[in-house]
């Protein structure tokens, strides 16, 4: 458990809470504790889907610009590539990842939430990429994830100007896919990822796999991946076991082992 961030693991959800006064700006360490909660999620064979969880107030206003002031290009050379993989190893869980976004959700923060498989936020969260603003861009998948999200003009048109975007319009171009009153958007997100606490872990997994990876290549590569994942969970248990209840009992009643 880090001082900042931590996994808190409950019926099979694990939520990676960050909480470091006042607004959860993420520091060099802050990264690093990111880092080791996405890998203790991603191992631990208790946490079968995760939550990303700033707390009521904040998600994560942004990185912590007074260390990155003080940065050289030489020290950035250095520093971008944890940065950046640091938000990767949260993308990469192998589980579905919800990000519960309350308040602000800017710079580092909106790249942290875009990590998730889905966004769901609070009625009067903000999101955005104002690094522009400060002379710099996103450094930790922004420009990337983004664009594949809302689409390059979207992205552009956020990134370039800085601003601000409202929960309504966040909800209205996909880079959020649903609003909650704001006391309620963490237990909504909890609710969505609990309903996978008795899945197919292993089906999961490769769904998961086939979308991301099939998004960076061409549709022939991504449909050979779909194929070789397909057919690999024939060989599963939990594959032989749905088939099976699905026969006998029809749909929605199967009991997974995770193997």
């Amino acid at each position: 458990m880090g001082e900042y961030v931590r996994l808190e693991v409950a019926e099979g959800v694990g939520t990676i809470r960050l909480d470091r006064p006042k607004m959860n700006a993420i520091s060099v360490q802050v990264q690093e504790e990111i880092r080791a909660a996405a890998a203790e999620a991603t191992e631990r064979d208790d946490v079968k889907a995760v939550v990303l969880y700033g707390g009521e107030r904040v998600f994560a206003a942004g990185n912590d610009v007074k260390e990155m002031a003080d940065m050289s290009y030489v020290d950035m050379v250095k520093r971008s590539g944890p940065l950046q993989s640091s938000v990767t190893a949260v993308a990469r869980i192998p589980k579905p990842v919800v990000a519960a976004v309350t308040g602000y959700a800017l710079g580092g923060g909106c790249e942290l939430a875009l990590a998730a498989d889905v966004r769901f936020a609070a009625d009067n969260a903000v999101l955005g990429q104002p690094e522009v603003l400060l002379g710099i861009i996103p450094g930790a998948g922004g420009t990337q994830r983004l664009a594949r999200l809302v689409g390059p003009a979207r992205a552009k048109d956020i990134i370039f100007t800085g601003r601000f975007v409202q929960a309504d319009e966040a909800l209205a171009i996909g880079l959020v896919d649903r609003l909650f009153p704001a006391g309620s958007v963490y237990d909504e997100a909890v609710a969505w990822a609990r309903q996978f606490a008795g899945a197919a872990a292993l089906a999961l997994r490769a769904a998961k796999e086939c979308v991301d990876r099939g998004l960076e290549g061409d549709l022939t590569a991504g449909l050979e991946l779909e194929r070789q994942q397909f057919a690999a969970l024939f060989g599963t248990a939990d594959g032989a076991a749905g088939m099976r209840s699905f026969v006998e009992n029809g749909p929605g009643k199967a009991e997974f082992e995770g193997r």
